[in-house]
């Protein structure tokens, strides 16, 4: 049941987008909806040459439109009186009109649709570099399906009114009222049943098809629902197999297909009741017009080539009406999706430093630093994570962090790598001359990092090493997945590194996976390398061997390595535990203890 509160004249047309614009100049809040507008017209503005040159082509196509019906009826009452003295000139101009009428048309939807694109385009690239840039702390706020439907959904909504909405709004403007005018010249009645006959139509299909929306809104539910059910029953199948409980989930296939089944039944139902009555009100719409003029024929008052003209332009002038009635929700929800990207695109942005990132770029063979000097850090309306803590990795060392499951390990690398940043303190990177430099998107690449999770996107194994550096040989892959204790498992495949890998790296184990992904690492030749449990698929000898080898192949680096696997310490130069809020440096007495109490635990 539609629940919406109208007011005012919308009481009766019920229209969701004018009550969203009188709620806004109610609420004072109107000039943001210009605002919205005037955001979108900054990207179809460089088009404005195109937009005018489009406008004026569709005021020349309506224009010959209305002069081509114009000299059919005339031929039409040619032939009936038999004068056919000009009527082969007459047909010929008529062929002609329509032909060019077409011809405009058809450019003019070609210009709209490349402009559309074009805008769509310029919008999406504009909207995803700076979603990108923008600050991961302030990304967070939205979800992925958010952040894809604004992209998508929003940008499209945009990009289809942007261009068209104005010119459109022109030119069904300019046939109306030039249509109107004719008819009006013609006979006052038939223009009062044509200029009437467009709102009592549209004011009735909106209260008819209201329900219709809701039946409709209610169908996309399910069939969303649907989806939702299938992809995850497909992406769990290990799991359904392993419980055998493929009984349980073939059920629910069939209980939700009853849903589908019968709300479409409903749907459809309705949408062919809607439909005998929507089509009923128009026939007797046109049933009034042409008794109106079967009358002034049987009076003598019009010829039959004028009762064809009328009746053609009354449905010409009913048709431009609800075009320009479906004109305004248009703009309004491009205004709403507007409003919805403008958020996205006002997000505080990262901050950049590309001349610190040269400076330290310059030096970073001699080794860089990692300083977190007296940091607090809490998410926001959350307990604090770390209160007064200090934090040092130097090169050539596997600094690692230990710590429970969500005890704030990966906190702690996304301070390091300046995603988020401290309440109080400071995180740098320091270089050998001791030259600290604050965490920026430019300086972030001097880093490689693992995080936690599968990061193996589908295609070739050599196009997910080349992410990080397109212009890696095959030898500096292979090295890469050698240091890595990869190219074991990878020289066996069938294409080698140029075997095909599905989505999240299916046709790899977790642990392989894993190990790709540290070779990714390695192969961006970074001077800091952090491994966000990045080893917690591998076996303890694996991890052993890949940790003695990155130290072996890559000296002088920085490394650090988050875990909850004391094993790790015996390759570790310092270790940090995470505890209390706190982040500790441990004792050599403190490592060998846990070395120990994990050795006997085993």
């Amino acid at each position: 049941m539609d629940k919406k509160k109208y007011t005012g004249i919308n009481r009766l047309i019920k229209s969701g987008a004018l009550q969203t614009v009188i709620d806004k100049k109610e609420e004072g809040s109107f000039g943001e909806f210009f605002d919205d507008w005037k955001w979108i017209f900054s990207y179809s503005f460089k088009y404005k040459w195109v937009i005018l040159f489009y406008t004026i082509l569709g005021i020349l196509t309506s224009s010959l439109s209305l002069g081509a019906a114009w000299l059919g009826r005339v031929i039409i009452n040619i032939v009936v009186s038999k004068d056919v003295e000009h009527i082969w000139l007459l047909i010929a101009a008529m062929i002609g009109s329509s032909l060019v009428s077409l011809i405009f048309s058809s450019v003019m939807n070609r210009i709209s649709t490349r402009i559309s694109i074009y805008v769509n385009n310029d919008i999406q690239a504009d909207i995803f570099d700076k979603i990108i840039d923008s600050k991961w702390s302030e990304l967070t706020q939205y979800t992925g399906g958010d952040l894809m439907n604004r992209f998508l959904s929003d940008v499209s909504t945009i990009s289809n009114n942007a261009v068209s909405w104005i010119p459109n709004l022109i030119i069904n403007v300019y046939t109306f009222i030039v249509t109107f005018i004719v008819l009006l010249k013609m006979d006052v009645i038939m223009a009062a049943i044509a200029l009437l006959a467009g709102p009592f139509l549209l004011i009735i299909s909106r209260i008819v098809l209201r329900k219709m929306r809701m039946y409709r809104k209610k169908v996309m539910e399910l069939n969303s629902d649907m989806m939702h059910f299938e992809a995850e029953t497909f992406y769990n199948m290990d799991m359904i197999k392993s419980f055998g409980i493929i009984d349980y989930y073939s059920k629910k296939l069939k209980d939700w297909q009853k849903k589908y089944k019968q709300y479409n039944l409903d749907y459809n139902k309705f949408e062919i009741k809607t439909n005998i009555v929507l089509t009923v009100l128009s026939t007797l719409v046109a049933m009034v017009a042409m008794l109106y003029c079967v009358f002034l024929l049987w009076t003598n008052k019009i010829m039959y080539g004028d009762m064809t003209f009328f009746l053609q332009q009354r449905e010409l002038l009913t048709g431009r009406f609800n075009s320009l009635a479906a004109t305004f929700p248009g703009m309004v929800n491009s205004a709403v999706s507007a409003h919805r990207i403008r958020e996205i695109v006002q997000l505080e942005k990262e901050y950049h430093d590309e001349k610190a990132y040269e400076e330290l770029n310059e030096v970073a063979d001699m080794g860089i630093s990692i300083n977190i000097n007296n940091a607090s850090f809490a998410y926001r309306d959350g307990e604090p994570v770390y209160e007064n803590s200090d934090f040092v990795a130097k090169p050539g060392e596997i600094v690692a962090i230990l710590g429970t499951s969500g005890g704030g390990k990966t906190t702690l690398m996304r301070m390091i790598l300046g995603l988020i940043e401290p309440s109080e303190g400071k995180v740098a990177l320091v270089d050998y001359k001791g030259k600290a430099v604050d965490i920026s998107l430019d300086v972030r690449k001097l880093f490689s990092y693992v995080p936690q999770g599968n990061t193996v996107l589908s295609g070739t194994i050599a196009e997910n090493m080349r992410m990080v550096k397109e212009d890696a040989t095959d030898d500096e892959i292979i090295s890469a997945l050698k240091t890595a204790c990869a190219w074991d498992f990878v020289s066996k495949l069938p294409d080698g590194i140029n075997n095909e890998l599905k989505d999240n790296g299916r046709g790899l184990s977790m642990g392989q996976n894993q190990r790709v992904s540290i070779a990714r690492a390695l192969l961006r030749n970074s001077p800091i390398v952090l491994l966000d449990e990045a080893t917690s698929a591998l076996d303890i000898e694996t991890e052993r061997e890949v940790l003695h080898n990155i130290i072996q192949k890559q000296p002088n680096k920085t490394y650090v390595v988050s875990t909850h696997r004391p094993s790790v310490l015996h390759q570790a130069s310092r270790v940090y535990r995470i505890i209390d809020n706190k982040i500790h440096e441990l004792s050599r007495e403190e490592i060998e203890e846990i070395i120990k109490f994990y050795t006997l635990d085993e």
